[in-house]
């Protein structure tokens, strides 16, 4: 009886593994142009637990975006790839925002709060959080070296892709992947 009820785990373990793996075949399929770049990992990765601040002074931690899927974007004032790619990905919250996807961006290093509302300012992003991570603390966490780095987050709160460089976060190719997602027509 014992060897059966193994037998039975291993099988629906064996079958649960081969749909995530389907998944994110499906999920690759659809990356085109810098999506490309975007990779999902084998099984999803814990995040930082450590809190950010917000532009009002109070804390959060990335616990607080759990239910959603989240494109958490790691920037800074000095990144000119930062300032190509922010406008994309606020246009990518106009569009996809909701309770079941959201943009987070999150300033890493030294960025005073007045720097990083001009920098908003200067590029005409007001739909993106001016959250901060002042001493990199889960930038270091999470492995962000260099920036940008965007990393998708399922909603249990874990790390399923991740970006290196700036990406066309507005393409059709992002929008097919994150809807696919959010439907629950991939992994996640």
């Amino acid at each position: 009886m014992k060897f059966i009820r193994y037998g039975l785990l291993y099988m629906a373990l064996a079958v649960g593994a081969n749909a995530a793996l389907a998944d994110t075949a499906a999920l690759e399929a659809l990356r085109e142009g810098d999506m490309k770049k975007l990779n999902f990992h084998d099984t999803p990765q814990a995040v930082s637990a450590t809190p950010f601040e917000r532009v009002d002074g109070s804390t959060g931690t990335l616990a607080d975006f759990k239910g959603k899927h989240v494109v958490l974007n790691f920037w800074a004032t000095w990144c000119a790839p930062c300032r190509k790619e922010m406008p994309m990905l606020s246009e990518l919250q106009t569009e996809l925002g909701s309770d079941t996807f959201e943009v987070v961006t999150l300033a890493t290093g030294r960025n005073p709060p007045p720097a990083m509302k001009k920098f908003f300012d200067e590029i005409g992003v007001d739909n993106l959080p001016l959250h901060r991570d002042p001493k990199s603390q889960i930038a270091r966490e999470m492995g962000v070296f260099g920036l940008p780095i965007t990393v998708i987050l399922d909603p249990e709160g874990q790390e399923i892709a991740r970006m290196r460089g700036d990406a066309h976060w507005n393409s059709d190719s992002a929008k097919a992947i994150l809807t696919a997602l959010i439907d629950g027509q991939a992994g996640g």
